[in-house]
């Protein structure tokens, strides 16, 4: 959440180092005086440093202010996302349609620009061959290596094979233009229609 500011008549202390409306330092101040610059500028008197001493405000539109750090905090969440690694699970005795729809959430997700944690779940016995673990991992990343790519060599963890795939950038950029180019292609053929022609228009009764 967007930090919270003590605004105008919250600001009880005294004194304070005001910063003006354009940056400029303008020194320190009564609270008092401050206010009143602030009334005669139609900005907020708004305390951004209130550890320093004596305390940091500025003059500034708080409304304005707020909605820009609520929109950075937007965009910083929405990068975090978007770097975030997904996890698909195989087990080891795996069919050929399980195979073909994980990858494809495995592809999906590459697309997306998101790493993606693969992992191999031996049970019991099969934790023994841990080579059927490897041939999976290494049949998943020849099936996607036009759009990812290990990151290293696969890594046991109990009773767990891992292995991270990551997006190539550049198919990842040239998949999402094409998908644009798509979309663009169909904007045009519904904007072209060839136009309809005029209805032919009766003869007139004899008389």
């Amino acid at each position: 959440m967007a930090k919270e500011h003590k605004v105008n008549e919250q600001i009880r202390v005294r004194q304070i180092r005001l910063i003006g409306g354009e940056g400029e330092q303008i020194g320190i101040i009564d609270t008092r005086d401050a206010m009143n610059m602030a009334r005669e500028q139609g900005l907020d008197l708004v305390m951004v440093s209130p550890q320093a001493v004596p305390p940091v405000c500025r003059l500034l539109d708080y409304g304005r202010f707020r909605y820009e750090q609520q929109q950075n905090e937007k965009e910083n969440r929405k990068r975090a996302r978007s770097h975030e690694v997904k996890a698909i699970k195989f087990r080891v005795k795996i069919d050929d349609h399980d195979f073909k729809t994980k990858t494809g959430h495995v592809r999906r997700f590459l697309e997306e620009g998101h790493k993606v944690k693969v992992t191999i779940m031996f049970r019991g016995r099969e934790r023994t061959h841990p080579e059927l673990g490897e041939r999976i991992l290494v049949r998943v990343a020849e099936t996607l290596a036009d759009i990812g790519a290990p990151e290293g060599m696969p890594s046991m963890m109990g009773m767990d094979m891992n292995m991270i795939m990551a997006p190539k950038p550049g198919a990842v950029k040239k998949e999402r233009l094409a998908d644009e180019e798509g979309k663009v292609d169909a904007d045009k053929a519904e904007t072209t229609l060839p136009p309809t022609q005029p209805e032919a228009s009766e003869a007139p009764a004899n008389a």
